[in-house]
């Protein structure tokens, strides 16, 4: 798969999600419900989006379409891979991911869609693969002063073996 072509959506009674880049060129729609939804937490992923893991919903290719700015989408294709990632020329985002051996699929990045999707993340790809540090799910708490931020507070640092006592209670 070399290119993402505008297809025409299958009828489906379950309706349709509607995405949309940052700046708005680019739209695109799948029929609903997805087949699927992953975290990504791969290297590849990772600086296709510039963040920790990156988040998908899969669907059929059939089941797919761009419905507004085809044009606007610039395309890289991993020449080890064969996968393609699309990206808006505008304002860069990140629209479509195909893999070079799953011809028949794309992965959209669940970001694109405000709505629902009908698929829920529930699997973590390449786990294994994720940074130091990026978040694990430490307990957070509201910074103060600075409203909507949280923060998992100041690490504590171990005390020294000269500090313990030398007695046990």
């Amino acid at each position: 798969m070399s290119r993402v072509s505008v297809k025409a959506l299958g009828k489906t009674p379950a309706g349709v999600a509607a995405g949309q880049c940052l700046c708005g060129k680019v739209q695109v729609e799948i029929s609903i419900p997805a087949f699927w939804a992953w975290h990504d937490h791969s290297r590849t992923s990772r600086r296709a989006h510039g963040a920790a893991y990156a988040t998908y919903v899969g669907c059929w290719r059939s089941r797919f379409r761009v419905s507004k700015g085809e044009k606007q989408l610039t395309r890289f294709t991993d020449e080890a891979s064969g996968d393609t990632r699309a990206f808006c020329s505008r304002c860069g985002t990140p629209v479509v991911y195909a893999r070079g051996r799953s011809s028949r699929m794309v992965n959209l990045p669940r970001a694109l869609f405000d709505g629902r999707t009908g698929r829920e993340p529930l699997y973590h790809v390449a786990i294994g693969d994720s940074p130091e540090w990026a978040y694990r799910c430490e307990k957070l708490k509201p910074l103060n002063g600075y409203p909507n931020v949280m923060w998992s507070g100041p690490k504590r640092r171990r005390r020294s073996a000269a500090l313990e006592p030398d007695f046990e209670f």
